[in-house]
């Protein structure tokens, strides 16, 4: 296993959700849990859906694959850029000639007058989906050459831009303030590109670029792009799941109490910490080398980095577990009550962190097994199986959300985690994880974990009495 890779990836991704979590701790303080935060996230949430859709898992795990094996690497890299790209721009000028009708898809609820003001917001913000396709693009490329601190580090370009923007427009009206983050998202994707480009041409990638462009019309790849559109729809598919599940989970907190919407997306940030920090990180870092290990038919060789990272991933995300469950409050006391966020909203986020954090070791095992799956070009069993997780979800949304709020919604999500992970590692092979588990490792595991939530929900009990 590539622990200099996934440290390095583990690295950025933490310098990138550290100013995430400081832009994030500015908004509430500025904008706090209201209507016009509940705006601008609506409108935020729309390129970002269609980023981690399309831009960012589908993309990578369906191109990383077709790269490894493709002899004109070149030509194929350059052929798939360009028929992305064009489709991309053609969706964004869509969205611009139709702002209102895209808007009213994500909030159902909302009336005229909230449609309204985030159908402009909308538009501006879909534009960032263009810059951060090239940035993906170009990410996976440097994945392949193991090289991952790039684009870990290169959202703090996106959040300093942010940064920046609350900063100078701080005493601004709340329109004034969503408008001008919706700018600085773009300021911050078009630096996002500049690192990349620099990364590649420091990286000797740019030869192999060029001569894809100089070579694109006389090199065969009809082969390669045949199979990188076999894999690519259910890779989009499988990676979408999860996306749609929040994008709906979104839009089905539109009809609960003001502020629900906010209280969803400052309680995912945190669990986004430990789950990109350790769960993407580990699953990033550990793909290329799985898929080139298929490809050189060592299978052996590739169960035994999934089985080095299952032991890795289990006691970083177990403490993380226990951390977010039983110190939830004091944590969103920490990181957000100020300004406009009232201790109210610290209790409201704090039920939902602790109901996404349930599902925070299914969701990340889910993610390594699968990556399985993917390097085996399995791409439709992982899709049918995202499919029946996001049915449970969905199920689960709708019969909790009532009685919960937006903490039932978090749940859903969790439990369909869950349902994910079984029906991943049994598609793998329950003989496979339980060789792993098979170990001395798990008793020692079950121990230490317990001895560390006893400790954690003892000072839980003191930092509560210290905060109220």
């Amino acid at each position: 296993m590539r622990f200099k890779s996934i440290f390095s990836n583990s690295f950025g991704i933490l310098i990138s959700r550290v100013t995430g979590l400081g832009r994030d701790i500015m908004m509430t303080s500025t904008l706090g849990a209201s209507v016009w935060s509940d705006v601008f996230l609506m409108a935020f949430k729309f390129p970002n859906l269609f980023r981690r859709i399309f831009a960012e898992g589908s993309f990578t795990q369906s191109f990383m694959p077709s790269y490894v094996a493709s002899r004109q690497k070149g030509v194929f890299a350059v052929a798939i850029f360009l028929r992305f790209m064009l489709i991309i721009i053609a969706f964004s000028f869509l969205v611009t000639l139709f702002p209102e009708f895209f808007t009213k898809l994500l909030a159902w609820d909302w009336g005229p007058d909230l449609i309204s003001k985030t159908a402009p917001l909308t538009v501006i913000n879909f534009w960032y989906l263009d810059l951060i396709f090239i940035v993906t693009f170009l990410g996976t490329l440097l994945q392949y050459k193991e090289h991952f601190f790039t684009t870990a580090f290169s959202t703090v370009w996106l959040n300093i831009a942010m940064i920046a923007c609350l900063i100078y427009y701080a005493k601004s009206s709340p329109e004034t303030i969503v408008y001008a983050l919706s700018f600085s998202i773009l300021v911050g994707g078009l630096l996002q590109v500049l690192t990349h480009l620099f990364a590649i041409r420091k990286k000797g990638l740019s030869k192999i670029l060029i001569g894809g462009w100089k070579y694109r019309k006389v090199k065969d790849v009809r082969q390669e792009e045949s199979k990188f559109k076999k894999l690519f729809i259910p890779s989009v598919v499988g990676n979408s799941t999860a996306q749609i599940a929040s994008f709906i989970d979104t839009s089905l907190a539109s009809f609960l109490v003001a502020g629900s919407v906010s209280y969803l997306f400052y309680a995912n940030r945190v669990f986004q910490l430990p789950f990109a920090i350790i769960a993407l990180a580990i699953t990033t870092a550990l793909f290329p080398a799985i898929s080139k290990a298929i490809k050189n038919e060592n299978e052996t060789l590739a169960f035994a980095n999934l089985s080095k990272a299952f032991w890795l991933l289990n006691l970083l995300l177990g403490v993380s577990v226990l951390g977010g469950i039983l110190l939830a409050e004091p944590i969103v006391w920490l990181l957000f009550e100020r300004g406009n966020f009232t201790p109210q909203d610290t209790r409201n986020t704090a039920d939902v962190l602790m109901m996404y954090m349930v599902g925070l070791i299914p969701f990340g095992l889910a993610k390594l097994f699968s990556l399985y799956l993917y390097a085996m070009h399995k791409h439709i069993k992982a899709a049918k199986i995202a499919v029946i997780s996001l049915v449970i979800n969905l199920i689960f949304s709708v019969i909790l959300m009532q009685p919960f709020g937006a903490a039932g919604l978090a749940l859903a999500g969790s439990i369909g985690g869950m349902a994910q992970m079984v029906l991943t590692i049994k598609e793998v092979g329950w003989d496979r994880f339980v060789e792993i588990i098979k170990n001395i490792k798990t008793l020692y595991f079950l121990i230490g974990m317990t001895i560390f939530g006893i400790i954690l929900y003892f000072i839980n009990q003191f930092l509560i009495h210290l905060i109220r």
